[in-house]
């Protein structure tokens, strides 16, 4: 999977509105507290307030605040509100995906990778992130890949 700049920006976005706890922040204020620049962090708000994730206060005193409880937010809604679908092979559905020959197992092995994850990104909300609090599940994988070494690439 890549990791877009978009969703990077997005996922910090609203972390950082998760933890300001419906105190509505200004774009301003978030790209200064997430270095993010304001020109993109315009567009992914816009994406995100079109996915009804974030909603814009008006007036003196607004600015963006979370559109829903920070725990019901999952970090898998944040991506596909602004990247789209989390795995995918070319634009195709994988429940029919079929390969000839020696790639015939392979549709399983990208199965797979949209499974693992959903299961990390479905189940990381804005309010583990807002609290530095992950799941065990998200903590174990992270412990796992920090005792493999450095690798070139993912």
């Amino acid at each position: 999977m890549r990791i877009s700049a978009r969703t990077d920006y997005a996922v910090r976005a609203m972390a950082e509105l998760a933890a300001a706890a419906g105190t509505p922040l200004t774009a301003e204020q978030v790209s200064a507290r997430q270095d993010i620049p304001q020109r993109f962090l315009f567009e992914v708000l816009r994406e995100l307030r079109m996915a009804h994730l974030v909603s814009s206060v008006r007036g003196p005193g607004g600015g963006y605040v979370l559109a829903a409880a920070a725990e019901d937010i999952s970090l898998a809604a944040v991506i596909r509100a602004v990247d789209g679908p989390l795995a995918k092979v070319r634009d195709l559905s994988l429940s029919g995906l079929e390969y000839p020959g020696p790639a015939a197992a392979l549709p399983d092995v990208w199965r797979a990778v949209r499974a693992s994850l959903r299961q990390v990104l479905e189940t990381t909300t804005c309010a583990d992130l807002a609290r530095g609090e992950l799941p065990e599940l998200v903590r174990h994988r992270a412990q796992e890949y920090a005792a493999e070494g450095p690798r070139t690439g993912w």
